[in-house]
């Protein structure tokens, strides 16, 4: 199988951000509702390294070397030639593994319906349940300031 088509560029990164922010355990649950995955190969890793985190000042200044950040990847090829990648932050090369081997079955139109539903929908519920809570969380220690002026 070949390299996905431009248009199914938005939803790949949208699953694989998904992936990247999920827990290796939160994945292989979810797998487990869906049929045995197909035999895979792993062509790179898993193995972590350092990516350079870059910042600008204010958004929009000149950009700066903030610092160093820990990544995991992982490359994996199913029977049919398709091939998957996981890039996830931190150690965890079983989600690596998982984020890579996904990303390689939601490749398939055939495939992808199911795994959708059953693993990236919870798993993007799950995490925007969690973003909500933590603005509300947020939220609730928020102080007004405002000034008044004086006529003079």
């Amino acid at each position: 199988m070949s390299s996905p088509p431009e248009v199914e560029t938005a939803s790949r990164q949208r699953w694989m951000s998904i992936l990247a922010r999920a827990a290796a355990a939160d994945i292989a649950g979810r797998l487990e509702a869906l049929p045995a995955p197909p035999p895979h190969r792993r062509l790179r890793g898993p193995e972590t390294g350092l990516v350079m985190v870059r910042g600008r000042a204010g958004g929009d200044g000149a950009p700066f070397n903030l610092g160093e950040m820990t990544v995991t990847r992982c490359a994996v090829r199913l029977e049919d030639g398709t091939v998957g990648h996981g890039y996830v932050a931190g150690r965890d090369a079983r989600q690596a593994e998982l984020a890579a081997l996904l990303d390689a079955l939601l490749q398939d139109p055939a495939r992808r319906p199911a795994i959708e539903s059953a693993v990236i929908a919870p798993l993007a519920a799950a995490q925007a349940a969690r973003r909500e809570a933590q603005a509300r969380r947020a939220a609730a220690t928020r102080v007004e300031f405002f000034t008044m002026t004086q006529m003079r």
